[in-house]
């Protein structure tokens, strides 16, 4: 099943026509059921973070050393392109979706057991052509099948990034089921262009403790930065950081740079990839503390894309909607509260009953007072944005007088009494129904009648003990419910037909 040539391979890809990610895995399979690796344990070593940045050409580097790690010279010479997976420089991305490498590299640990290494490549974050939930969708998707997601981020490690970390952790959190255990396992933080070597030396051990200061939870930090470094702290079972140099002002500006390196960048290249890919570093796959193998990795993508493709979880919002939809939801409270305020005081509990003309135009009169409170509240996300919540709002509005106007009915005392005057019509009307068929003789329907009494009967004092005692509410509710209903109006009517 193996090809003769390896290269990447597309297993995640966007649908034009469905806007939804897609598994092919038809091509997954051709790679994981392979007969050498498909019962072996997996290792899921996947690169993720913003587009253009790097993260391919880093794989490629890891690449040379999965396929030349026996060797001291596997990062090679000067002037040795590097190929593999698909990079180029410029300001357009070039990977989507999610990528994997047709080669799955089978490794001896120390302890005698074969692994098989899978490294997988991502679309980058935050381009041009992908809305918030691509990115989060594809990272979380990365982070869920990943052993060691490598987090690429360029420079330092901003609040943003740490913010971004959060939301497409959670994103990936909830589509899992709940575990009392850490839901993903490494992370590694790779910084690549680190410009202050003076404070934090280059590699791991710079890199671990730039990342121990980043992520340091302090009394004095506001609470949402609190919440973000425990949250990153509860989602991984181990936290990493290593710091790599800038490769060089030639490299960043050539077109034409093909990967061959000369200088410090490579010295700590050959440092990072025995810190990710060193046998006995090697962090084998686990979901719910159970180790996979590449025969399971198949199923758990399978059973992961079709949530994404679902509506099971919320759409992640960029921080301008959330705001947005905050601040309106802020106003909406605060109008519907005034109103409600307003209708408190004209029929509230411990005012009397009023007529229900009365009633309706206080009702429009405060919903044009709320309205227009909501609508002079400063608000983000412009005027259409804003017309939802509106809608919403007014919505709620007539809700909110179905309620009033239920409770204000139920102080009309002739309401009170509905059922039992309901009650007492049937018991009258059937009395004088069985009085007068039994002179005629019409025994059944005089017996019949007669039972009809007797249940009536039987109804009223039920409902009786029900509003006197409080309990079997459902009971009298269903009674109630009967005095409504359509046929008891026709007795009445009957009734006062043969009265007259």
């Amino acid at each position: 099943m193996r090809s003769s040539e390896p290269g990447p391979v597309q297993i995640v890809r966007a649908s034009e026509s469905k806007c939804i990610f897609e598994l092919d895995a038809a091509a997954l399979e051709k790679i994981l059921l392979q007969d050498h690796v498909k019962d072996l344990n997996v290792v899921v070593v996947s690169v993720a973070g913003a587009f253009r940045k790097g993260k391919s050409f880093l794989l490629d580097f890891m690449l040379r050393y999965m396929y030349n790690q026996h060797s001291d010279t596997w990062i090679g010479g000067d002037h040795e392109p590097l190929i593999g997976f698909k990079w180029r420089g410029g300001s357009e991305r070039e990977t989507t979706g999610i990528q994997v490498w047709s080669d799955v590299f089978v490794v001896d640990k120390p302890d005698g057991n074969k692994v098989a290494v899978l490294l997988v490549d991502t679309q980058g974050a935050f381009d041009s052509q992908s809305t918030l939930k691509d990115s989060a969708t594809v990272f979380a998707l990365s982070t869920m099948t990943s052993s060691v997601q490598v987090y690429n981020l360029s420079h330092n490690i901003q609040e943003d990034d740490l913010q971004h970390l959060q939301l497409f952790t959670e994103y990936g959190r909830l589509a899992m089921e709940e575990t009392e255990s850490k839901p993903f396992q490494s992370l590694m933080f790779l910084i690549r262009d680190w410009s202050s070597p003076y404070e934090y030396v280059y590699g791991l051990k710079g890199g671990q403790a730039f990342l121990q200061k980043r992520l340091q939870v302090k009394n004095c930090q506001h609470e949402e930065l609190q919440n973000v470094r425990k949250h990153i702290d509860s989602c991984f079972s181990k936290i990493s950081c290593f710091l790599l140099p800038h490769p060089g002002l030639k490299v960043a500006t050539n077109p034409k740079f093909d990967g061959r390196l000369k200088d410090d960048f490579k010295t700590l290249l050959a440092e990072l990839m025995p810190v990710l890919l060193a046998p006995d570093q090697l962090v084998e796959k686990q979901i719910g503390g159970c180790k996979i193998t590449c025969r399971d990795l198949v199923e758990y993508f399978k059973a992961y894309i079709k949530i994404y493709q679902g509506d099971e979880l919320p759409h992640p919002k960029s921080m301008l909607q959330a705001t947005a939809e905050a601040n309106n939801l802020t106003a909406v409270a605060g109008a519907k509260d005034l109103y409600s305020k307003s209708m408190e005081k004209v029929c509230g509990g411990d005012r009397p009953y009023m007529a229900p003309a009365d009633l309706e135009s206080c009702h429009e009169a405060f919903s044009k007072d709320s309205v227009k409170f909501f609508r002079s509240i400063k608000k983000m996300g412009g005027e259409e944005f804003c017309q939802r919540y509106q809608d919403r709002l007014e919505s709620e509005l007539k809700e909110a007088y179905t309620n009033f106007s239920k409770h204000n009915e139920g102080k009309n005392i002739f309401y009170a009494a509905r059922t039992p005057a309901t009650l007492f019509v049937v018991m009258f009307f059937t009395y004088v129904l069985s009085g007068v068929t039994g002179f005629i003789g019409l025994s059944v329907i005089a017996a019949l009648a007669n039972m009809v009494l007797g249940v009536a009967l039987l109804l009223l004092c039920i409902w009786a003990y029900v509003k006197y005692s409080g309990e079997f509410r459902e009971a009298g509710i269903l009674i109630d419910q009967l005095a409504e209903a359509d046929i008891l109006e026709k007795l009445r009517n009957k009734q006062s037909d043969f009265v007259q």
